[in-house]
C-alpha cells in the first residue's frame, strides 16, 4: 500500500491494538494474543512515525515485548522502572500517555528523547548518558525500605551496550552486598551505539549457542518443570542441581558472584516467556537479574540489516530504510577530524585513536577501516578511556582521545589526577562542543572550557573552520608538554577551502580577521562565522567590530589583549559555553588581573539547562546567532552611552 493509501486508514485501522491504549492500566485485562499484537502495532508506529521525524529507532525496536511485559505484570509507577538512556525507551513512551507527543518527540517544545521526570511519572530517572540505571535503581530501593514500602518494586533496565560502563559493576558490587530486593533486567542484544565490545556479551554468545550447554539445560528445565507432582524435596534437589550447573558452565556465574539471582537467558521476544518470568521474579526477595537476549532493530528488516546505522536516524524511506538525502553540504567536522586524523597517523604511527562506543559519531570509524592497529575502542567507559590513554602516553605513544563534550565530563577526575597532574601529552577531541540540538540538555556540550580550564598547564583551543580543524589536530599531535583540547560542533563545516598539507599554530596566538575602531568582538571557535556576519550587519548600522579570532581559550593571547584593551572601550566576547568559568570569564578574569577599566559583555549560554531544539532554533532562542549578537551588541553601546552621559 503506498503512503497515502496508509495516511487514509484510521488509528483504529491501521493499529486496532494501539489505539485502545493510552496507559498501562489499558493493557491489564488483554490476553498474550492481544498483547502480541499490541507489540507489532507499536513497532509499525514507530517505523511510521521516525520515519517521518527522525529518531532513535533501532533500540525501541528490540525492546517492544520487553516493555510491554514490564509494563503488564508490574504496577507502574507505583513500581519504579529505570531505564539506562532513553533511546531504547520509545515503546515506553508511547504505553505510558506520549503515543501522540511521540509525533514531536526532539522537536523544540515537544517530548525528550530520553528520559525526563518532568515529563511524565512514569520516568521514574532521568537519563540520556549510560549505566546510570541500576546505581539510581538501588538508591530507590533502599528509599523504598526506609521509607518503609515492602510492596514496592524497583526494577532497572540496562542494555544497549552499557553494561560495558564500570559504574555498572559498581552499582551491582554495592547489590550484593546490601541484599535490597531489586530487579535488573539486561536488555543483551549485543550491540551498544556501535558493535559491542563488551568481552562478557562474547562468552555470553559462545555459551549460548554451545550444544552441550544447551542439551544439559534443556534437560534440567524439562525436569523442573515436571517435578510439582513429586514434591518439594525432588525440586529442591533439582533447584541445587541446576545451580550447581549454573556456577560452572552458565553466564550467571559472574552475577551470582556479585550477589544476584540469575535467571536466563530468556528470549527476550517471547512475551509469554518474559510474563511468566516476571510474575515469578515479583515474588522473590534480593538482588535479581533476569538476562533477556533481544534484537536491536526487531521487526524492521532495513534496521536488522544495518544496526548500527539506525541506532539514529534523520527522516528516512519507510520501505527502503534510507535516509532521504539533503541538500549538498560541506563535510561535517566529524568527517573533516576522521580524516585529518588518518593522514596524521599514516605520517606517525605512534599516533592512536580512542573512542568510547562512538566510532561514527567521532569519525573514528575512518581510522578503524585505514588504520585498525591505531584505533582502540574501549565501550562506554570514558574513566576507562582517559587514564588508559595516559598509560599510552607514558610509553611514548600519543592517544588522541575523540569523545563528546558532554561525555568527557564523565572522566574528570581522570584528566586531573592520571593525565593532568603527570604532564601526560594526551590530545582530548571533544565533538558536539556546543548546543547539539535534538539530544536536548543531557548532550549539549556546554561545559567543557569551564570544566577543563582551570586544570593547571592544559592548552585549549577551538577552530573557526574546518581548515583551522586539521591545523588543530596537527599541532596538537606534535604539542609535546602535556595535555591539548581542542573542541568543534555538531554539524556540518564551512565548506572553506582544506589545504592538502598541515600547518602548526602557535600556542596561545588570536589572528585579527577584521579591523574595526566602535567594539571589539573576541570570538572563540564556533562563533567566529557568527561574529563576522554579526559584524557586517552592525557595520550597516555605523558600528565598525573589530573581530579577532581567539583561537585558545587557555593560554589566552595577552599581548593582544593588552593592545585590545588600549584601543577598544567596549569588548564583546562570544561563545558556546556556559557563560560561567567560560571563555568570557577568562578574558574578564585577565582584564581584572591588570586592572583594565574596560566595558566586558559576555555572550554564551545562560546559567541553566537548555532544551532541545535545532541548533539554529536554539541559537535564535537564546539570542546568541549572528541577529542576537547584533541586538545585545547595540544594547550593550547604548546602555553603556546613557550611564556615561548620566551627570554626576
Amino acid at each position: 500500500m503506498n503512503n497515502n493509501g496508509e495516511n487514509q486508514l484510521s488509528a483504529a485501522q491501521k493499529y486496532p491494538f494501539l489505539s485502545k491504549v493510552n496507559y498501562p492500566s489499558d493493557i491489564k485485562k488483554m490476553d498474550v494474543t492481544e498483547l502480541k499484537g499490541l507489540c507489532n502495532d507499536i513497532r509499525e508506529y514507530l517505523v511510521d512515525t521516525i520515519s517521518e521525524i527522525g529518531g532513535h529507532f533501532g533500540g525501541g525496536l528490540g525492546t517492544v515485548e520487553l516493555t510491554v511485559a514490564v509494563h503488564k505484570v508490574f504496577n507502574t509507577p507505583y513500581d519504579l522502572v529505570v531505564w539506562d538512556t532513553g533511546h531504547q525507551a520509545y515503546p515506553h513512551k508511547i504505553l505510558t500517555g506520549r503515543k501522540e507527543a511521540l509525533k514531536r518527540i526532539r522537536k523544540l517544545g515537544g517530548i525528550s528523547g530520553f528520559l525526563k521526570r518532568s515529563e511524565s511519572e512514569y520516568d521514574a530517572f532521568g537519563a540520556g548518558h549510560a549505566t546510570t540505571s541500576i546505581s539510581a535503581a538501588l538508591g530507590m530501593a533502599v528509599g523504598r525500605d526506609l521509607n518503609n514500602e515492602p510492596n514496592r518494586k524497583v526494577i532497572a533496565i540496562i542494555g544497549d551496550g552499557a553494561m560495558t560502563g564500570g559504574m555498572a559493576y559498581e552499582a551491582m558490587n554495592n547489590s550484593g552486598i546490601l541484599k535490597s530486593d531489586l530487579i535488573v533486567i539486561l536488555n543483551d542484544n549485543r550491540m551498544s551505539i556501535a558493535p559491542n565490545v563488551w568481552q562478557i556479551s562474547n562468552y555470553f554468545t559462545e555459551m549460548i549457542s554451545h550444544p552441550d550447554y544447551n542439551k544439559f539445560k534443556a534437560q534440567i528445565w524439562d525436569l523442573t518443570g515436571k517435578l510439582d507432582a513429586f514434591g518439594d524435596r525432588l525440586r529442591k534437589i533439582a533447584a541445587r542441581l541446576e545451580s550447581g550447573i549454573k556456577a560452572v558452565v552458565t553466564p550467571g556465574m559472574l552475577f551470582e558472584a556479585l550477589g544476584f539471582r540469575y535467571f536466563g537467558p530468556v528470549n527476550g521476544h517471547n512475551l509469554h516467556q518474559l510474563i511468566r518470568i516476571f510474575e515469578h521474579v515479583k515474588t522473590l526477595k534480593g538482588p535479581i537479574l533476569i538476562h533477556a537476549i533481544t534484537e536491536k532493530g526487531k521487526g524492521y528488516k532495513p534496521a536488522e540489516g544495518h544496526i548500527q546505522r539506525l541506532h539514529a536516524s534523520t527522516p528516512f524511506d519507510k520501505l527502503t530504510g534510507k535516509a532521504f538525502k539533503k541538500e549538498d553540504a560541506p563535510p561535517a567536522y566529524t568527517t573533516i577530524f576522521g580524516n585529518a586524523l588518518v593522514e596524521i597517523v599514516k605520517q606517525n604511527p605512534k599516533v592512536v585513536g580512542i573512542t568510547g562506543a562512538m566510532p561514527d559519531g567521532t569519525g573514528l570509524d575512518i581510522l578503524q577501516n585505514e588504520c585498525p592497529n591505531n584505533y582502540f575502542d574501549v565501550g562506554i567507559a570514558e574513566e576507562h578511556a582517559v587514564t588508559f590513554a595516559a598509560g599510552l602516553a607514558t610509553q611514548g605513544i600519543i592517544p588522541v582521545l575523540a569523545i563528546y563534550s558532554t561525555f568527557l565530563q564523565r572522566a574528570f577526575d581522570q584528566i586531573i589526577h592520571d593525565v593532568a597532574l603527570q604532564k601526560l601529552h594526551v590530545v582530548f577531541v571533544m565533538d558536539r562542543a556546543g548546543l547539539v540540538g535534538a539530544d536536548g540538555p543531557t548532550h549539549h556540550g556546554s561545559f567543557d572550557i569551564s570544566y577543563l580550564r582551570f586544570i593547571p598547564e592544559i592548552v585549549l583551543m577551538a577552530p573557526k573552520d574546518e581548515a583551522e580543524l586539521r591545523n588543530m589536530l596537527y599541532t596538537a599531535v606534535e604539542y609535546k608538554k602535556g595535555p591539548i583540547a581542542l573542541r568543534y560542533p555538531r554539524g556540518s563545516a564551512l565548506g572553506v577551502e582544506v589545504k592538502p598539507d598541515f600547518e602548526k599554530i602557535e600556542i596561545g596566538k588570536a589572528e585579527i580577521l577584521k579591523s574595526g575602531e566602535d567594539v571589539a568582538l573576541l570570538a572563540y571557535g564556533s562563533m567566529v562565522h557568527y561574529a563576522l556576519i554579526a559584524s557586517q550587519k552592525l557595520g550597516d548600522q555605523g558600528i565598525h567590530c573589530e573581530v579577532v579570532n581567539m583561537r585558545f581559550s587557555k593560554p589566552l593571547d595577552s599581548e593582544l589583549l593588552d593592545d585590545i584593551s588600549s584601543r577598544f572601550k567596549k569588548v564583546v566576547t562570544l561563545e558556546e559555553n556556559a557563560i560561567i568559568g567560560g571563555f568570557g570569564s577568562a578574558v574578564l578574569e585577565y582584564f581584572s588581573e591588570k586592572n583594565y577599566k574596560n566595558d566586558i559583555l559576555r555572550i554564551g549560554l545562560p546559567d541553566k539547562f537548555v532544551d532541545h531544539g535545532t541548533q539554529e532554533e536554539l541559537h535564535k532562542l537564546l539570542g546568541i546567532d549572528p541577529e542576537g549578537i547584533v541586538n545585545q551588541v547595540i544594547n550593550f553601546i547604548e546602555i553603556k552611552k546613557s550611564k556615561e552621559e548620566v551627570p554626576v
